[in-house]
């Protein structure tokens, strides 16, 4: 906890110097050469992807890294956001560790680059409910069968005992808090905003939050990949990408407000205020101390258990994943 304060005391003097003082480029970049291109592409889901702020508060590092084309794009869906990665539609994407899994494991053509967060997740339950055991016979639910959420919980619910497919039924619901609300479901995976309006409405109660429980608090949740293409053919790029967006995880730590006024004011976030809370409740301050490598290990080790997935962790992590880029970036910005 002391290096946690110490670094962020440090960001807080940054950026109480001005925004200058966090977007200048350090010295070691300053040999190096520019980025191979000028565009750069990201997704995004306007109003309901509030711990994707670093991305959205990044605009303006990425252009003094030499990028004038900055491109949000926004799927229709997220089995459509799934495709523009491998498809060279976008060239960055910030995905939950799990499902990067599944796409690896299925043959999807995409590089991890590195962990962002962890903790943005609550499991949100009635108030008969008061564990995640506590869900066996229970209705729970879930925007989609075999979705984010859906597999999410199935980890959670295996993790402490329970038959996934029996214990459990699954609701498949687009309104999963007003479900809750109604007392027609008992419990569901709550994604930023819906924690923060939960609180707000005194909807439920949290049984687990991924920002303190073990094991989800010891592993990234949001984790960042790219095109497979776009780093083979720009590896300088790449890197400048990177260095912009982790620059951005930073300022969610040291400066909240400024990440969260930026994403409100471009319309990507729900709300300030529930960007704001997002920002305080996850954790933006580990991506130097966490091993990337450990977060797809346990959540591949547990997948393959359950059968989601056919590939070992070792065979996930080498074919799906590159740290030379964080490598290279933990040395230059380490404070």
């Amino acid at each position: 906890m002391q290096i946690i304060q110490s670094r962020r005391t440090f960001l807080t003097g940054l950026t109480a110097a001005g925004t200058v003082g966090l977007v200048g480029a350090p010295t070691q970049t300053r040999a190096e050469s520019p980025p191979e291109t000028t565009r750069i592409r990201t997704s995004v889901f306007r109003k309901v992807s509030d711990c994707q702020t670093p991305f959205y508060a990044a605009e303006d590092l990425l252009r003094s890294e030499g990028f004038s084309e900055i491109e949000f794009i926004e799927p229709a869906s997220d089995a459509e956001s799934l495709q523009m990665l491998p498809k060279g539609v976008i060239d960055f994407d910030w995905w939950f560790a799990p499902e990067l899994v599944r796409m690896i494991d299925r043959g999807t053509p995409l590089v991890i680059l590195s962990g962002m967060h962890t903790g943005c997740l609550e499991l949100l339950a009635n108030q008969d409910v008061g564990s995640v055991k506590a869900l066996q016979g229970r209705r729970v639910g879930v925007n989609e069968l075999n979705g984010i959420p859906h597999v999410l919980l199935k980890l959670m619910a295996a993790n402490v005992g329970l038959d996934v497919e029996r214990d459990i039924e699954w609701v498949v619901t687009p309104n999963s808090l007003d479900l809750l609300a109604a007392g027609k479901i008992d419990a569901f995976l709550a994604t930023p905003p819906d924690p923060q309006i939960a609180h707000d409405r005194k909807i439920g109660q949290v049984i687990l939050r991924t920002a303190l429980d073990r094991p989800w608090a010891q592993y990234y949740c949001c984790m960042l990949a790219a095109n497979v293409d776009f780093v083979r053919q720009y590896p300088v790029a790449t890197k400048r990408v990177m260095r912009a967006v982790l620059k951005a995880v930073d300022l969610c730590v040291s400066d909240p407000q400024t990440a969260a006024r930026r994403s409100a004011d471009k319309g990507f976030a729900s709300s300030y205020d529930y960007a704001l809370r997002t920002l305080g409740a996850a954790r933006y301050d580990v991506w130097r101390e966490f091993d990337p490598e450990d977060t797809l290990r346990f959540y591949a080790l547990r997948m393959h258990e359950l059968g989601m997935i056919a590939a070992s962790p070792q065979e996930i992590i080498a074919k799906g994943t590159n740290w030379r880029f964080l490598n290279e970036l933990k040395r230059e910005l380490k404070l």
